[in-house]
């Protein structure tokens, strides 16, 4: 995965991002049931990790949620800043995130693993891990696929070079409960509106008295 190359991309397309998608007018009635259920369960901080321009953030602190948004890119950082001033934001890559262990009760991934390759996974669900306390809650979004990889070239109106893949539900599955989750629920639906692909979530938790190991980047044993 070139780290530089998404975050070229999305530093090209932050304005025009942030114009064309915008609260949660992408996510259909199943995806938003997904993304409430995850805000009911959580009890504590959350991290938005792939924030992009912040609307998920937004719509978590809605529901009175305290929550950092996370972003590699610093273009769409900054168009988050400026349109959700009170909340907070910085620059971080879901590989090594600047968040102590144990450090959210929640972290919400919404389409941030679409530029991992499969061979990255492992790593990014250590580290999604090792921030969460004991009984935290995980919620990835992604594009569903037989871990497929395609090459975009264009993006919101821009030119762009960048990697992206189709993640398999099943193999993502075995990833977080391998790492110690629960997968808590499973949601695989159709493309619908501008749609091309199929789109799964899953919701996953940590048990209470989870007592793995949390090193940095490491493989969880």
């Amino acid at each position: 995965m070139s780290l530089d190359a998404t975050r070229a991309t999305y530093d090209t397309v932050a304005e025009d991002y942030a114009r064309l998608v915008t609260g949660l007018d992408a996510e259909g009635p199943l995806d938003r049931a997904m993304l409430a259920d995850f805000a009911d369960r959580v009890d504590g901080p959350v991290a938005d990790v792939g924030c992009g321009t912040g609307r998920m953030s937004a719509y978590l602190s809605g529901l009175g949620i305290d929550v950092v948004g996370i972003d590699l890119s610093p273009g769409m950082i900054a168009v988050a800043r400026e349109t959700y001033p009170s909340l907070r934001f910085e620059v971080g890559s879901m590989t090594a995130l600047d968040l102590p262990d144990g450090g959210v009760a929640g972290v919400l991934a919404w389409y941030s693993i679409i530029h991992t390759p499969p061979e990255g996974l492992p790593e990014v669900v250590a580290e999604l891990r090792r921030v969460l306390v004991p009984g935290g809650h995980l919620l990835l979004g992604f594009q569903a696929g037989a871990d497929e990889h395609r090459s975009l070239t264009h993006a919101y109106g821009h030119d762009v070079q960048c990697d992206a893949w189709l993640h398999s539900p099943d193999t993502v599955a075995a990833l977080i409960e391998a790492a110690g989750f629960t997968v808590d629920a499973r949601l695989v639906r159709e493309p619908t509106g501008r749609e091309r692909r199929p789109q799964a979530s899953l919701l996953a938790s940590l048990p209470a008295d989870d007592r793995g190991d949390r090193t940095r980047g490491g493989a969880v044993t």
